[in-house]
């Protein structure tokens, strides 16, 4: 339903969201959002160039919400241990707050072209570099195990908290902190760096 309280454009990205989350982007015709919306299809023109702006608009929003939520933990002063646990939480509850940009985001970028397309991938770089670092701080900081890989840990994890999307429901018997913190309780049982 749309919510008619709100500014034109942002109902447009509101069920250009959900449509694109539960049809896929290709599947989802001019015609279906302006039903959606209730306008007639070539009203949609004179507040949009076309569905991909639509596409690159709720990726590069739900990018940034990712990166508010992350980034200020490479300052925070705990240790990497704790820092990792607290990532997982941040970036799930973006995930449960935003299912249906994170579905978009996660499973239909790669339908973006050209310069989109590479924003993306080298958002992703910039994401995988922040959980690479952050494995790699706690090896150094003796909280971790010598021998882990960085790259192949931050794989591990980015799998656990990107793939919630898929499975996690909003309002059922698990909060983003609950899973996060199994996650958590999980990996860091194997990245623990043991007793000296």
């Amino acid at each position: 339903m749309t919510d008619t309280s709100k500014p034109r454009r942002e109902q447009i990205l509101d069920s250009a969201g959900r449509l694109f989350s539960e049809r896929g982007y290709h599947a989802t015709s001019m015609r279906d959002l302006a039903a959606d919306l209730g306008m007639q299809g070539g009203s949609l023109y004179a507040h949009i160039q076309g569905k991909e702006e639509l596409l690159i608009e709720i990726v590069n929003h739900a990018s940034r919400q990712f990166d508010e939520a992350l980034f200020p933990l490479r300052s925070a002063p705990q240790p990497a241990d704790e820092k990792l646990r607290e990532a997982m939480h941040r970036h799930i509850q973006v995930v449960a707050d935003n299912m249906d940009s994170a579905t978009v985001f996660f499973h239909e970028w790669k339908h973006l072209s050209g310069a989109a397309y590479t924003r993306v991938t080298e958002w992703r770089d910039t994401i995988d570099t922040f959980y690479r670092d952050l494995i790699a701080e706690g090896v150094a900081q003796g909280r971790f195990r010598a021998d882990l890989d960085p790259r192949m840990t931050a794989n591990l994890v980015l799998s656990a908290v990107n793939w919630a999307y898929i499975w996690y429901r909003p309002g059922g018997s698990l909060t983003p902190r609950d899973v996060a913190n199994h996650y958590a309780d999980m990996l860091l049982g194997g990245l623990s760096a043991p007793p000296a």
